[in-house]
């Protein structure tokens, strides 16, 4: 039997269009998710509807060395996506954050060591370990922050900004980032790290904490009040799945030659725009302005994030990006469908 590829968090957002690309692509996939997010096991029946036995499922939490030990030795290859994803979340409970996050990427990393050790794997970090970049200047020009630096302005932030992590959040994600590093220098793992920017599409239902872009399409749809923190001038580069889902693909058909390095995978500077540009643009596409309420800036949020994507680009030889606008309206289209098929009371949930 031809050893599957390991999806941690395979039911999840992300998770679950790469198990969905990889099963169409001929691989077994096994998918490893504790489905403790409200929702994800939609996604789970869905690639199953579609892939049957080319998916298998282990119910089961990073926490759970016995199980993540045993999917992770028999894997062909490991996508691990699998975490406590909220910053809101880690400020409430900061051991069990670590717990997710940092003990359990150290377990994935110790079976993979004494186990299997030239089975690539590839992290998803966060754009977070760079910290709230408050030692860049930012001028406001209209709707939307932008850096007074000329060559983050034109590029956006780099992989060599130092790394400078604020919440629990953003220490237990940079320390995974590290040890998944640390491991190809040390042990010679084959690994790759990607500081993800804000990924949407489809198989997402954002929330407040997490996921904003479908967040704020969901409460736009459903006549709800958008909360935005801070002023809304803030800027994020957004990214369609399916670009990501490219690039993971990539990381693993080049791993040998990206082994130990980290880059930074986003939207860039097309792709890059603020909160309330995104909410103009739902308002074009709903015919209605969204409710918008207000609230105070939350911990460690950054007024200006754009990933500098030419170094992915370049070593992982990446397809252009999908347009902001045409990845936001398709993302549209399919949460109008998935309301029509989900109660009432289940749309909007985290998936």
């Amino acid at each position: 039997m031809t050893a599957p590829v390991l999806v941690t968090g395979g039911a999840g957002f992300i998770g679950s269009n790469l198990a969905d690309r990889l099963a169409g692509d001929g691989h077994d996939v096994l998918v490893y998710d504790a489905l403790a997010r409200t929702g994800v096991e939609r996604n789970l029946a869905w690639l199953r509807a579609r892939h049957g036995e080319r998916i298998r499922f282990v119910h089961a939490d990073l926490r759970d060395d016995a199980a993540l030990t045993e999917a992770a030795a028999g894997a062909s290859a490991v996508f691990h996506f699998a975490a406590q994803v909220a910053v809101t979340t880690s400020l409430e409970d900061p051991r069990e954050d670590h717990a997710i996050n940092v003990t359990g990427t150290l377990t994935l990393l110790e079976a993979l060591r004494r186990h299997a050790p030239q089975v690539p794997l590839i992290f998803a970090s966060t754009n977070k370990v760079y910290g709230d970049l408050a030692d860049l200047d930012f001028v406001l020009e209209g709707d939307a922050y932008r850096p007074v630096d000329p060559q983050v302005r034109a590029h956006g932030i780099g992989e060599a900004r130092p790394l400078d992590f604020h919440t629990p959040y953003g220490v237990s994600k940079g320390a995974a980032d590290q040890y998944v590093l640390d491991y190809a220098r040390s042990y010679g793992l084959k690994t790759c790290v990607f500081r993800m920017s804000c990924i949407y599409g489809q198989r997402q239902m954002g929330t407040e904490d997490q996921g904003w872009v479908a967040h704020f399409l969901i409460r736009a749809l459903t006549g709800e009040p958008i909360t935005l923190y801070g002023d809304g001038h803030q800027v994020r580069d957004v990214l369609d799945v399916r670009d990501a889902v490219a690039a993971y693909l990539a990381a693993w058909k080049r791993i040998d030659a990206v082994t130990g390095r980290a880059f930074n995978l986003g939207g860039g500077v097309d792709n890059a725009i603020s909160l309330r540009v995104l909410l103009d643009h739902i308002a074009t596409l709903t015919d209605r302005a969204p409710r918008v309420d207000f609230a105070d800036w939350r911990a460690g949020d950054q007024r200006y994030f754009v990933a500098d994507t030419r170094a992915a680009a370049a070593a992982l030889d990446l397809p252009a990006r999908r347009d902001w606008r045409d990845g936001v309206a398709a993302l549209a289209q399919w949460l109008e469908r998935e309301r029509s098929a989900v109660p009432e009371d289940r749309v909007g949930v985290a998936a």
